[in-house]
């Protein structure tokens, strides 16, 4: 197959960039179509406030006149600073199953990085590991959850036939929630958390105080994970524009913060799964799109626990039982028959040890990041 692959360029050439899943995943009963509306702001700097600090360059492949294939060369200034690993992205790829495809967009993504001046390549996020990034390796049997990507099985082949390899896998854990609550010995971990803590508060998210509230999340957030490999800060910006975009679809029963005075020192977020809504609108709000959304989100039963971070020096402490079991017991309060826990280093073994031990989960998808050397 002779496949050419060039930038997309205007209106016309981005429409066809963000229409190509539908293609790819026709056949695909699980998949979860993106509303066309947010797949188009992503390359708007007045909607995406990662291109303040970022740049993302949307490339089409094409065959015999056909679109076959996509990907974007992204630059993260954050990144680059935060780590100073000469290290440049890919990200938004799909392709059908042809290796020559895979190949041609790869090596158009890797010789944009090199251009920038970078030494790797790694991807795919979109844009970045605080959005939706891996392919999905194992777990296809079901749809993603909000904000989790998917991919058909081919991925993993096609891109290792593109010289990459692998860099680190993702693990998103299944969790039951039991109309009990949360498992005795989560509640057992929390009951003495709780009481070796008696100086820390437990609380819900309050929505009315919606502005502070995102305020007290951009304290512990960056400040939770900056030791986390590939993780880059947000800017107030990025946490201002999703924490816009999550308003309307909160539940402050699965938002926990814990509290030392006027200290924020932990904080969960978990989320309603929209997804199970979102499929039946085919990426369009209207004009019943909407409509559809609105109806099926009544019937949503799971939820996705996105974040949940400790500030250093609370560490250890078990705060973080108290808020899965706070998770739990709302959870188990408003009807949920689950949810998943998304994403985990694979190696970050801090997280999976109470995941798998007090919770009891075990991983049920597992999504990969990959990397090549961009070359001289």
């Amino acid at each position: 197959m002779n496949v050419e692959v060039r930038p997309a360029r205007g209106r016309a050439e981005l429409e066809r960039f963000v229409r190509l899943p539908w293609k790819i995943y026709a056949d695909d009963p699980v998949w979860v179509p993106p509303l066309i509306r947010d797949a188009v702001r992503v390359f708007d700097p007045a909607h995406n406030p990662f291109l303040e600090h970022g740049q993302i360059e949307p490339m089409l492949a094409r065959s015999d006149g056909e679109v076959v294939g996509r990907i974007a060369a992204i630059r993260n200034h954050n990144h680059e600073r935060a780590w100073n690993d000469g290290c440049g992205f890919f990200g938004y790829f799909e392709s059908i199953d042809d290796p020559n495809v895979a190949s041609a967009l790869v090596e158009a993504a890797r010789v944009r990085c090199r251009d920038w001046g970078l030494r790797t390549l790694r991807g795919p996020v979109n844009p970045s590991t605080n959005d939706e990034c891996g392919v999905l390796v194992e777990g296809f049997d079901s749809p993603p959850a909000v904000l989790m990507p998917h991919s058909p099985p081919y991925y993993d082949r096609v891109l290792e036939e593109a010289g990459l390899g692998k860099a680190k896998d993702l693990l998103a854990y299944w969790l039951d929630a039991p109309p009990e609550g949360a498992p005795e010995r989560l509640q057992r971990a929390a009951r003495i958390a709780r009481a070796r803590n008696p100086e820390i508060t437990f609380r819900a998210f309050r929505k009315k105080d919606f502005d502070a509230e995102v305020d007290r999340f951009k304290s512990v957030y960056n400040a939770a994970w900056e030791r986390n490999w590939g993780f880059v800060p947000m800017t107030d910006s990025e946490i201002d524009h999703m924490a816009a975009s999550l308003r309307q679809v909160l539940d402050p029963g699965l938002v926990r913060i814990a509290e030392h005075g006027d200290r924020t020192v932990a904080f969960a977020l978990a989320l309603p799964d929209m997804n199970q809504a979102l499929r039946h609108a085919n990426g369009r709000l209207f004009p019943f799109g909407l409509l559809k959304i609105l109806w099926h989100s009544r019937r949503i039963d799971a939820a996705r626990v996105l974040v949940l971070g400790v500030v250093d020096d609370y560490r250890g402490r078990g705060l973080d039982a108290v808020l899965y079991a706070d998770l739990y017991d709302h959870a188990a309060k408003v009807g949920l028959r689950g949810a998943e826990l998304s994403w985990v280093l694979e190696d970050n073994h801090g997280i999976r040890k109470p995941i798998e031990g007090a919770m009891g989960a075990l991983p049920y998808k597992t999504y990969r990041l990959y990397e090549m050397s961009v070359g001289g």
